[in-house]
């Protein structure tokens, strides 16, 4: 069967990566066939320096539901009369809980789908809260081709003090970037 693509019907962004979802037509006989084209996408390989950033936020909400899936429920993150008693005066997001930003990136967007998660040390330097910009950065600090692996700087800044919040280096693994 001779397939031809005849036309695009409609073009959606991609979420997961930085290419374009194409629908198309292909004619094919006796009947025509609808079949999702992906344009060429050429793989970047990531090299020391490379960096990226992500910006987010965590909700009382999201705290609450950490809190029930860790069974962490310290009532310094949710008790805001007992919080009031601490130094930090209000209730504080888990550390770790703010940590998860960077499995998030790293295993969707820096480098993305297909990373393997292999280390990470985690300083946590100044306390989160919720509803507060907050920024993820990351660079890439070395690379073992061989091993398909890369060492990430990876840090938390608060988006208005800019101070840090959290750092650390990862361990990644990644076939097609590393």
């Amino acid at each position: 069967m001779l397939l031809k693509p005849v036309d695009i019907v409609e073009k959606r962004p991609n979420e997961s990566s930085e290419a374009d979802l194409f629908l198309c037509i292909y004619q094919a006989k006796p009947l025509p066939l609808w079949i999702i084209c992906i344009p060429y996408l050429s793989l970047h390989i990531m090299t020391i320096g490379d960096n990226y950033q992500h910006s987010f936020q965590f909700s009382q909400e999201d705290v609450i539901r950490f809190a029930e899936v860790s069974g962490d429920n310290n009532p310094l993150h949710l008790d805001a009369e007992f919080a009031a008693t601490t130094p930090f005066k209000k209730p504080i997001i888990h550390g770790i809980l703010g940590a998860s930003i960077f499995s998030n990136v790293i295993g969707t967007k820096f480098p993305g789908a297909g990373s393997v998660y292999v280390k990470q040390s985690l300083e946590f330097l100044r306390p989160m809260f919720v509803d507060v910009a907050y920024e993820a950065r990351f660079e890439v600090l070395s690379v073992n081709a061989d091993k398909h692996t890369a060492e990430i700087s990876t840090e938390i800044i608060d988006a208005q003090t800019k101070k840090v919040t959290t750092r650390g280096v990862a361990a990644v693994m990644n076939k097609e970037h590393f």
